[in-house]
């Protein structure tokens, strides 16, 4: 059997974007009219009062022809090129589209719609089509991006609602057929015939007959791989269709309402096919069909479970009590079922170019039309459950059973493959990704869809490789980095503004809960971080941080809710409260993860930036939440507004908002941490193998210096909205809070480089000065209290406070690596350079999250010192006290160990005492 071969001549890169943008483009047209039937087929089953298992067969019927069309019209492409095959199936698609107008009952319908889905078969010509414009180790990430065209069942539900709505559904059949026509047109004109077909031109090659096209499908691990497809793409199209109709029955939506809540399933279900390629080349084919098959599990058990009411016979009487899913829990479950179904179907496709090189059109065509064939089926069968059941989420109960024995099935297959292998010897990395690619696996595709892993080779103290890729990793791993910890941090710090506006909206707390509110996220937060600053190393920092991001969507959803009902007890915000301590800990982990990709002429620069820029969640949360919380966000889906009395004036709140207004950037930055982030493989290491910090004599002084930094930062943050609230009434205090924060945590980010020129000891000792004469100053504030001048004072000295703390948050982080290089070096006298260079980045590392762990308690004590003194003598001056008794103490710490002549920095620091050439890599090393 011949094999068909690329080109030897690349395309160029703007033939090649432009075959593949223009294909997507028509491809989500495409798609667009595939799905009409899921919006303008709730109309038509009105006007012609259809039951459910036939609106099911009418909305399936187009996937039904695109399905079976899909492979001559794949094998045509192969033959004849793409180009003119894919302009001949949008043109057809649209004059069958634009006839839909003429029908007039069922059956006319029926037939209508199997030449609406002649646009179905599109996306076999286009995966042809594209294949071959790429070389192999391309075709997955471009292949994907075209997939991505599947978001045109979005647009569908976005836009042809408000057209029928007006017009009527024919004006949706015709509006489509016109789009469809116009970008056939298009394609034609801007595109070139794929490279293989040229070069069989001018070759004067003929075609490849249909038998050798079809050959392939004899191979009956192409129908078997094909059943994967059957869930992740066949199951998408049947929602896609389905979604509509159930949103209408279930939650009571009008059409337009629906089709935009069913977007929310089709467009992360399209979307991220394209990031789905990436992340195959990434960690494995294998592991994403792994995790789409188990969250696809968990997805549709829960939506399979139909409201219930429940009478529980228990010791004073019956307890009655309901279990439903509400609306926005639906959408957060079918959002992250349609992300998952989005990656598997990228893993399924990523095999094809691999493994059928020359008969992308042929295979492609046959896995497409299995796949499509489950949207005409499940369709029907969601119908007919309906009217055998009468309940709505029978439709999920049959995913569930599809996808529990499609993971059952792909993981006893695999167990099985990994068996044999074991018993004749062969090695693991030999075997492909999927069990059903046996017959045809050899050593071209070892390794080609298997994980690339953890970057294994990391030396950014050579400065040929940091110039030449490392420092681009770095950068990308850090400005990812940062605004995860900004919301880190501002959900960390959320209650600092809430707990201010809780009396106002009802809720009858007294000062000193109030206090323990604000005080309680410091002190989960500040637990949490001791032992977050381990985890990077263990699991890796490219998943502790989304894991860690993703949890603090927990804490943000809970207050928009509690905050809702005035009624909700006390001990529901305490809960609330420790958990935004998942914000606090990410801290620990984030800066222990950075401080590994940066050199140490540049580790100072890059922990200031990520720290400084991460800390601004501080003053985001002060500037944006009390915005956010006087207007109606998410409309009717974000609840509805609070009555709050303040000084005897009403006026309206959506309390709710200081949590749910962060909850898209949160999901925005774990899938971007996910995607876009690395794991250094030498950066892993046990718990027991950091735990050598903890007989550091250092690891502990820098505790001590950085609570009086960070610590003094992130309590006056916490403290501060409160106590000028009780100090100062008459002063609005969150109009000024946020920019305390700010000018800390811009002083942080702006000071790193001066720290890594000057010293970070030098600059430490100064900051404790200054932060005692600010302490000075605040208490000469509070004692001219009734003075017009006394909060400017006031404002002005905590301004001092904060901008000191911020530069002295980013001199004790550059210390940590220092102290480190020349402690290891004289501990560990038996180790090469290079040795001593890793084990100083990684007890630097470990000891950098311990002591943010340790200082974070600053957020806990600071505010609940305030509020003890406020209670016992009436003042805020003794917590004050206490506060500048401390500082000075750290002044004298920092001189006597670091920077006094013979401290252990002073030579550094001052020129003298550069580390030894032995303790600084070369490049070899």
């Amino acid at each position: 059997m011949s094999i068909v071969t690329a080109s030897t001549t690349a395309p160029s890169g703007s033939d090649q974007a432009r075959a593949l943008w223009l294909s997507t483009i028509a491809f989500t047209v495409c798609f667009a009219v595939w799905t009409i039937f899921a919006i303008i087929g709730i109309q038509i089953k009105q006007e012609l009062g259809l039951t459910d298992t036939q609106f099911g067969l009418l909305v399936g019927t187009p996937i039904l022809t695109g399905s079976l069309i899909r492979l001559m019209l794949g094998i045509w492409s192969d033959q004849y090129g793409g180009r003119m095959v894919f302009t001949f199936t949008m043109v057809s698609a649209a004059v069958m589209t634009a006839l839909l107008a003429l029908a007039y009952d069922y059956p006319t319908f029926l037939l209508a719609a199997l030449g609406v889905g002649i646009a179905g078969g599109s996306f076999s010509v286009g995966v042809a089509y594209v294949a071959k414009w790429f070389p192999k180790e391309k075709q997955g990430t471009a292949l994907g991006i075209f997939g991505a065209g599947n978001v045109g069942a979005a647009v569908t539900k976005f836009v042809a609602p408000v057209i029928m709505v007006a017009f009527g559904w024919k004006a949706v059949a015709l509006t489509w057929a016109a789009a469809l026509l116009v970008t056939a047109i298009v394609f034609f004109l801007c595109t070139k015939d794929d490279p293989d077909l040229a070069r069989r031109r001018s070759a004067g090659e003929k075609p490849e007959p249909l038998s050798a096209m079809l050959e392939p499908l004899k191979n009956l691990q192409v129908w078997r791989f094909s059943l994967y497809y059957f869930f992740v793409f066949g199951g998408f199209v049947a929602l896609a269709l389905w979604l509509p109709r159930y949103l209408i029955g279930v939650y009571g939506l009008d059409i337009v309402t629906a089709g935009m809540v069913g977007a929310a399933y089709s467009i992360p279900a399209s979307i991220f096919r394209a990031y789905g390629g990436h992340l195959s080349d990434k960690v494995g084919a294998r592991r994403i069909m792994y995790w789409t098959l188990s969250v696809a599990a968990v997805c549709t058990f829960i939506l399979s479970y139909p409201p219930a009411e429940y009478i529980v016979q228990g010791i004073r009487g019956p307890m009655h009590f309901s279990l439903s899913m509400g609306l926005p829990g639906f959408m957060v479950t079918i959002f992250t079922l349609g992300f998952f179904m989005s990656l598997g179907k990228a893993a399924v496709y990523k095999h094809i170019p691999v493994y059928y090189p020359g008969r992308v059109g042929a295979v492609g065509g046959i896995v497409g039309l299995v796949g499509g064939l489950g949207g005409f089926v499940l369709p029907i069968a969601f119908g007919a459950l309906n009217d055998l059941t009468g309940v709505w989420q029978s439709c999920f109960w049959l995913l569930f059973l599809v996808v529990a024995v499609s993971l059952a099935w792909m993981h006893v297959a695999i167990r099985q493959m990994e068996r044999e292998a074991a018993e004749r010897g062969a090695a693991p990395a030999t075997l492909p990704e999927l069990p059903e690619m046996q017959p045809i696996h050899g050593e071209a595709q070892q390794g080609a869809l298997a994980a690339t892993g953890a970057i294994k080779d990391w030396r950014p103290e050579d400065p040929a490789f940091w110039a030449g890729g490392g420092r681009a990793i770095a950068r990308r791993n850090l400005w990812i980095s940062v605004p995860c910890l900004l919301l880190s941090f501002a959900v960390w710090m959320v209650w600092s503004v809430v707990v201010a506006k809780l009396p106002s909206v009802g809720f009858a707390f007294s000062n000193e809960q109030l206090f323990w509110l604000a005080s309680l996220p410091g002190l989960s937060g500040a637990t949490l971080r001791i032992i977050y600053s381990f985890m990077p190393a263990i699991f890796g920092g490219r998943l502790w941080t989304t894991l860690s991001t993703w949890s603090l969507i927990i804490p943000a959803l809970g207050m928009g809710f509690a905050v809702q009902d005035p009624s909700t007890p006390y001990w529901i915000f305490l809960l609330l409260a420790l958990l935004c301590g998942f914000g606090g800990g990410n801290f620990a982990s984030s800066m222990a993860n950075i401080s590994f990709f940066f050199p140490k002429s540049e580790k100072g620069n890059a922990l200031a930036i990520n720290a400084g820029l991460g800390n601004l969640g501080v003053s985001v949360v002060q500037f944006v939440v009390p915005l956010a919380i006087t207007t109606g966000v998410f409309g009717w889906l974000g609840g509805a507004p609070q009555t709050a009395t303040v000084a005897g004036v009403t006026t309206t709140l959506w309390l709710q908002n200081a949590g749910f207004v962060f909850v898209p950037f949160i999901v925005a930055s774990a899938f971007a941490a996910w995607f876009g982030m690395n794991d250094i493989a030498t950066m892993k290491s046990s718990f027991a193998d950091q735990a050598i910090i903890f007989r550091r004599t250092h690891n502990w002084i820098m505790c001590w210096l950085y609570t009086g930094t960070f610590g003094s930062f992130i309590g006056f943050s916490a403290a501060f909205p409160l106590l000028t609230r009780i100090l100062f009434p008459e002063v609005n205090a969150l109009a000024y809070a946020f920019l305390g924060p700010l000018v800390g945590a811009l002083a942080r980010a702006a000071s790193g480089k001066a720290c890594d020129r000057i010293g970070g000891g030098r600059i430490t000792l100064w900051v404790f000065v200054a932060m005692s004469a600010g302490v000075g100053g605040v208490l000469y504030a509070i004692g001219m209290k009734g003075d017009p001048t006394a909060f400017p004072v006031f404002f002005a000295s905590f301004l001092f406070l904060f901008t000191a703390t911020g530069v002295g948050n980013a001199s004790t982080f550059q210390m940590i690596p220092a102290i480190m290089r020349k402690e290891v070096t004289r501990l560990e006298p038996g180790m090469s350079a290079a040795e001593r260079v890793k084990q100083s980045d990684k007890e630097a590392a470990a000891i950098i999250g311990f002591t943010s762990a340790v200082a974070a308690y600053g957020a806990f004590f600071i505010p609940k010192s305030f509020g003890t003194s406020i209670a016992m003598t009436g003042g805020a001056e003794t917590a004050l006290y206490g506060f500048l008794a401390f500082y000075v103490s750290c002044v004298a710490v920092t001189w006597w160990f670091y920077t006094r002549r013979g401290g252990l920095l002073h030579d550094v620091e001052r020129g003298g005492g550069r580390p030894p050439a032995d303790a600084r890599p070369t490049p070899a090393q």
